[in-house]
């Protein structure tokens, strides 16, 4: 079972442009400012920005199901045919992520809390 889909994370190639404009889009400042990752909050949602998204083979916004049991649900993804593109990482805080591909080429996430 999830918590719901609250957060999206999109690759970058400019982060101080994507900041400034996400900045204008939520009118927030990040609470996550770093040269790796940004990040929002608003209206109960995560948005992150990612400079190394693409490298990580990111085309596009990845959403990120938030589980209670990340490598297990892993484990349920790739049993049913995903392709794993990020195995179980901790960001910090206690955060673990992961992601896959599915058949169509979409990018599935999941994010664990502490």
């Amino acid at each position: 079972m999830t918590a719901g889909l609250n957060t999206i994370v999109y690759p970058v190639k400019d982060i101080a442009r994507a900041k400034a404009l996400f900045s204008a889009l939520l009118e927030v400042e990040p609470y996550a400012d770093e040269p790796y990752y940004v990040g929002f909050k608003d209206a109960g949602q995560d948005v992150g920005l990612d400079p190394n998204g693409h490298a990580k083979g990111m085309t596009g916004p990845v959403p990120y199901w938030h589980v209670s049991d990340i490598r297990g649900r892993l484990a349920a993804l790739l049993d049913a045919g995903a392709e794993l593109l990020q195995d179980v990482q901790e960001v910090g805080g206690g955060r673990m992520i992961a992601s896959v591909k599915d058949g169509d080429g979409n990018l599935v996430g999941l994010v664990q809390d502490a």
